[in-house]
């Protein structure tokens, strides 16, 4: 009855305000371009007061209720006043439903609440974070992952997510490396289509008014994985050429594939803080992408103008973001304050308001909230779908597939069953499981998670294969409050003797090491990125012993490596890899999985290389491994190459590459040329490859990378087996940014590379000719 009744209400002020149509004020370009859709918000708004239209553009954390009853603070007091339009952090259908009868009952015209939340690689069933699932390279998996995070947050109440995150980064001292997916920003705008797919689950906008379709925010516009000295929230500088070049691309693949919302950076960008920068959100978004979506600011982000120098004050900080062209404001009460003011003062216009108001207004239309404030409210959908068996188990096909190989000497892996062997357990990851979830696990239960151990105990039950353990040490861990490192429990070395004891009466040595979760995140930067702690201590001591280590990892960025690379036998790299963790490692190390995953950031030799980054450009004195000289672009320390390259990623299987083939030398602007090449599974067991297509524009009115990943392909291989892998090319793939930020490609001649990996590559030429 309550839904019928709104439901009524509002029908009856749209039908009301369609009758005076000539009171219509705002001129707006909606996200669906629905007329119908536009004439109902138009409607809606004409009924409203500026104080109502305000409240619309208004965000709070869901910390207001918690029994029902309405928190005497200053969000309570907005919410009794109709002057909420969204609400993050609220979670379950019934606290949702709570929340929203709440809104109703004080909001005069009935205008449903928004909720939201941070549902980045799962609700409940927790997945890889997104750097590791990245390193799948299967984009139908990741849209799969984000469709079933989607159908699990749309039974708890939650409509519109914040991500993915898309920014491309190249630094892993910045701790949220581990939200996106990596350097490349082929690959990187790819991944963003997929995720904004499986999140949304739409193939039109009518597909919103579904009960399980998720509005996904692209963010964080723009450069946010750029800043200084890979500092979270730190100043980024860049030339208008790398910015079209490199990181608004995946954005713009967001809008192609009908991203609904976007998010600002923390971040000034060329000294215009992106929140108040209307260069980006007007001049780029608005007007060049014709992005039709609402755009949020991030969490207090318009009160930090203030502290950027950028504003003088939280009024000032109001006008300069919504003169940047900005919806919504998340938590820092700026527009709430101060915008009725400003309009009065004419500061703003009412018109502003009303454009920014109309396209929250739009999205609720579209996801059915007029017609139904509480249809993600089910209850008994709720209980049905999260943690769903199938969810679970795709949580465990994810985390098999996002496991990168980087060391394997002496095939000392897989541990196979059938083998007589004692395997000593050694290393604070044995039993971890509050860190396998990573950051951003939002509600996922870390109690639930599987640990390395108890994966270990299954895969092997009844084997040959006996474990023993030692801790050896701990992990050290972080003072949120002082984001500093912990004094409180600080690792030591007293463990180390009986580690070693246990070493000592083992065939092999399984240590695992890594962060601890809250390592790897948001205001989580390194500035030393090798294993924290004594952790390197301990594998020296092991390694004293002689008998063969293999290293599991579990971190959330690229880390130096060096020392470990050089001294243990086998590196697997499993990153945070969610709920199922322990037994997906132990597929993999038992070789019920051969894992086929690569590498979607560059692994440093150290920290001085960072930012380091496979397509990179060749400078005027390049520098020849092959054969050195004096006066060459190169470190007098350590080599130019990195500790493992873009793209790279072992098997328990080998692959050979035959030589390229092209179906002719030369490629003509309006056609295409075809690369083949054959690859065989050369070793004793079937084996996934991923083939990376590379394109080097040798000479150009711009400088261009010495390599570019322009296609890829994923396949499966049987022992013995070989197959033809084609690719297509076209003159739009070779297509670039020139210095007028005009988008074309240029004549001339061009590197063609097929390989495993960025360095490990068949080489070959071809000339683009233009068409006559």
């Amino acid at each position: 009855m309550r839904v019928k009744y709104y439901l009524g209400f509002i029908l009856v002020m749209i039908l009301v305000a369609g009758c005076n149509n000539n009171k219509l004020q705002s001129k707006w370009k909606s996200y669906s371009g629905d007329s119908v859709i536009e004439h109902k918000v138009d409607s809606v708004l004409n009924l409203m007061t500026l104080e109502e239209k305000i409240g619309q553009m208004n965000q709070y954390s869901a910390n207001f209720a918690s029994t029902g009853e309405v928190n005497e603070n200053q969000s309570g007091e907005y919410l009794k006043k109709g002057m909420i339009g969204s609400t993050f952090n609220a979670f379950g259908a019934e606290k949702v439903r709570m929340l929203q009868e709440q809104n109703l009952k004080y909001s005069r015209l009935k205008i449903p609440m928004l909720f939201a939340a941070d549902v980045i690689h799962g609700l409940e069933t927790t997945f890889p974070i997104p750097l590791a699932e990245a390193c799948s390279w299967d984009l139908d998996l990741m849209e799969t992952t984000a469709r079933i995070a989607a159908e699990e947050a749309t039974a708890s109440g939650i409509a519109w997510n914040f991500a993915p995150m898309i920014d491309i980064s190249r630094d892993p001292r910045w701790g949220r490396v581990m939200e996106g997916a990596g350097e490349d920003v082929y690959y990187g705008s790819l991944v963003a289509k997929a995720r904004v797919k499986g999140f949304q689950g739409i193939s039109n906008y009518k597909d919103f008014s579904k009960p399980n379709t998720l509005m996904a925010c692209a963010k964080h516009f723009v450069g946010y994985g750029a800043a200084q000295a890979g500092r979270d929230y730190h100043s980024v500088d860049l030339s208008d050429l790398t910015l079209h070049e490199t990181y608004l691309p995946p954005f713009k693949a967001a809008i192609d594939e009908g991203v609904a919302s976007f998010m600002t950076a923390f971040n000034d960008l060329n000294g215009v803080p992106c929140t108040a920068n209307k260069h980006i959100f007007t001049d780029i978004l608005r007007d060049q992408w014709q992005f039709g979506g609402m755009v949020v600011t991030d969490y207090t982000a318009i009160m930090e103008l203030v502290h950027h120098g950028f504003a003088k004050d939280l009024k000032h900080a109001a006008q300069l973001t919504l003169d940047a062209g900005i919806d919504m404001d998340m938590i820092s009460e700026g527009f709430v304050k101060y915008l009725k003011v400003l309009v009065e003062e004419g500061q703003v216009s009412e018109s502003q308001i009303d454009i920014a108001v109309s396209r929250i207004l739009e999205m609720k239309f579209l996801l059915g909230l007029f017609d139904d404030p509480f249809r993600y409210c089910d209850v008994n959908r709720e209980k049905e779908i999260v943690m769903n068996p199938e969810y679970v188990k795709k949580a465990q096909e994810a985390a098999q597939r996002s496991i990168v190989l980087l060391k394997n000497e002496n095939k000392v892996l897989p541990l196979a069953k059938t083998e007589t062997k004692k395997v000593a357990l050694i290393g604070p990851f044995v039993d971890e499981r509050q860190s396998l979830n990573g950051e951003w696990a939002i509600k996922g239960d870390r109690k639930k998670s599987v640990t390395l151990r108890e994966g270990l105990d299954a895969k092997y039950a009844g084997s040959k294969v006996k474990f023993s353990f030692a801790k050896g040490t701990d992990l050290p861990l972080l003072d949120r409050k002082t984001q500093k490192v912990s004094t409180v429990k600080v690792p030591n070395n007293k463990g180390f003797a009986k580690a070693v004891s246990v070493a000592r009466n083992s065939d092999v040595i399984l240590v695992a090491m890594g962060e601890n979760y809250h390592w790897s995140g948001e205001a989580a930067s390194r500035t030393d990125i090798t294993l924290p702690g004594n952790q390197r201590e301990l594998l020296k001591e092991l390694k004293k012993t002689g008998k063969p280590i293999v290293l599991v990892l579990f971190n959330g960025r690229p880390l130096d490596l060096s020392w470990e690379a050089e001294n243990v036998d086998a590196i697997v790299e499993a990153w945070y890899p969610g709920l199922m963790a322990g037994h997906a490692v132990a597929d993999v190390l038992s070789g019920d999985y051969n894992p086929s995953a690569k590498l979607v950031m560059t692994f440093p030799r150290n920290v001085g290389q960072v930012p380091i980054f496979y397509n990179t450009k060749n400078t005027g004195r390049p520098f020849d491994e092959d054969a050195p000289a004096d006066y060459k672009s190169s470190y007098i320390d350590v080599a130019n190459t990195p500790l493992y390259p873009f793209g790279y990623g072992l098997s328990y299987t080998e692959f050979e590459y035959s030589n390229i083939n092209l179906s002719d030398s030369i490629l003509r602007e309006t056609e295409k040329i075809t690369a083949s090449i054959k690859v065989m599974n050369t070793g004793k067991t079937d084996g996934e490859e991923v083939v990376q297509l590379y394109i080097q524009d040798i000479t150009g009115s711009v400088t261009r990378p010495l390599k570019e990943l322009k296609n890829f392909k994923k396949v499966f291989i049987p022992q013995g087996q070989e197959v033809e892998v084609k690719f297509d090319i076209t003159a739009e793939d070779l297509a670039f940014y020139h210095s007028d930020l005009s988008y074309k490609s240029e004549a001339g001649d061009f590197n063609l590379f097929i390989g495993a990996n960025s360095q490990d590559v068949k080489t070959t030429s071809f000339v683009l000719k233009e068409s006559n």
